[in-house]
């Protein structure tokens, strides 16, 4: 077994239970991609089993912090059961859940989500690239799910020395079975492809903040919806549902909005309901200011601005101007639902930002609630940085 020594001060982090050491912190000691490694403070005193990437700036990804436990196949299955075992006890009312939450569930870089009957999996990281067959077992003898598909292409993996990687790795009726799939959640029918969708294929962890849009919108009457960055339509079917005669669905993607349009016809609503707009959302937003447009109801959930807090600065600027472009053709009375996915821009940052935007655009709000991911999606007492998702719904004062 191959042994990791840290710098004198540096197992602060693994002593309470932070499962990530960065390059820094290592003051000897080495191993093979994902090679599960002892790892030790500075005197030899264990610390905690972990998997090595010599690659990756977060060297060292711990895997257990008991000394007596073994990194083996059994351990893999036992970490996958529960994970599986948890979301069970949730009773999420949806065929599309995630089931594993990479360091939450004790599995630092794996991602994986069913949707129906279908996994699909993240390997993030070289040490579960390295047990990714262990792994694949576990999960389909756990769930049920006879079908596997990886969809290992996220840039992250660049950061580990991994290539991209893409296709079936359990598929018992052959590698031709459709990546299609129908997921139902909130009462809707939603339709994804699992090689071609964003992520694992969907955004399942926006699930409640869509079932809240849907009733904020009845319960608000509103009537005119502006969905921005709205990828396939999901907020768009929400509004729709909270009883939205006009939606308007803006993406720079295409195939989405086309798909955003077949979810509006698939839930049984009038096509003439909802325009999708294949355009860049900052310019719209100026444009609609310009023609002088209002809406009772936006949602502004853009891409990661700030992949790191090194990235906070210029992130702030963007989220603050399509922010203030928003207050600015929202109706008094009006509903804002506006969300960062930003790792680098924690809550109390990004609600300063949105009050900042505010501020400048001359209104003023009531915070009706702290949205976040949906329970499937856990953060643990000890890796607080698994708390990405924000957001914040607000109406607008008359």
């Amino acid at each position: 077994m191959k042994v990791i020594t840290l710098r004198e001060g540096k197992e602060r982090s693994l002593l309470r239970r932070h499962p990530w050491v960065f390059q820094g912190s290592v003051a000897k000691g080495g191993g093979d991609p994902g090679e599960t490694v002892r790892v030790q403070s500075h005197d030899g005193k264990f610390l905690a089993w972990a998997a090595f990437s010599p690659s990756s700036q977060i060297r060292v990804r711990a895997w257990s912090f008991d000394e007596a436990e073994r990194i083996d196949a059994a351990f893999f299955a036992g970490r996958v059961r529960a994970a599986v075992a948890l979301r069970r006890r949730l009773g999420i009312d949806s065929n599309g859940v995630r089931l594993i939450h990479g360091e939450a569930d004790g599995l630092p870089g794996l991602i994986v989500d069913q949707y129906d009957d279908v996994l699909s999996a993240q390997f993030l990281s070289a040490g579960t690239e390295r047990w990714k067959d262990a792994i694949a077992d576990a999960l389909v003898a756990e769930t049920g799910c006879p079908y596997l598909y990886e969809r290992s292409d996220s840039g992250v993996r660049g950061l580990e020395g991994l290539p991209p990687v893409t296709g079936w790795l359990r598929h018992p009726d052959g590698p031709h079975r459709a990546t299609a799939v129908t997921i139902h959640e909130n009462g809707w029918k939603l339709t994804l492809d699992v090689a071609e969708g964003h992520k694992t294929g969907y955004y399942l962890d926006q699930r409640d903040n869509r079932g809240l849009f849907a009733r904020l919108v009845r319960q608000l009457d509103c009537r005119s919806v502006l969905n921005c960055y709205s990828y396939t339509g999901g907020f768009s079917v929400a509004a729709l549902a909270g009883g939205a005669s006009e939606v308007i669905s803006v993406d720079s993607s295409a195939p989405a909005l086309a798909r955003a349009n077949a979810h509006v016809t698939l839930n049984g609503y009038e096509a003439s309901a909802h325009v999708a707009l294949d355009a860049d959302v900052n310019g719209t937003l100026r444009r609609f200011i310009q023609e002088g447009k209002r809406f009772d109801a936006i949602v502004l959930d853009p891409p990661k601005f700030a992949p790191s807090a090194a990235h906070a600065d210029r992130a702030s600027r963007a989220y603050k101007d399509i922010n203030r472009l928003a207050f600015k053709l929202l109706n008094p009375g009006g509903l804002l639902l506006t969300f960062s996915c930003s790792g680098g821009i924690g809550a109390e940052l990004f609600h300063k930002i949105v009050a900042g935007a505010a501020m400048d655009a001359a209104i003023d709000g009531y915070l009706l609630q702290r949205l976040e991911a949906t329970a499937d999606h856990p953060t643990t007492l000890t890796f607080p940085e698994g708390e990405y998702l924000k957001g914040l719904a607000i109406v607008r004062k008359a």
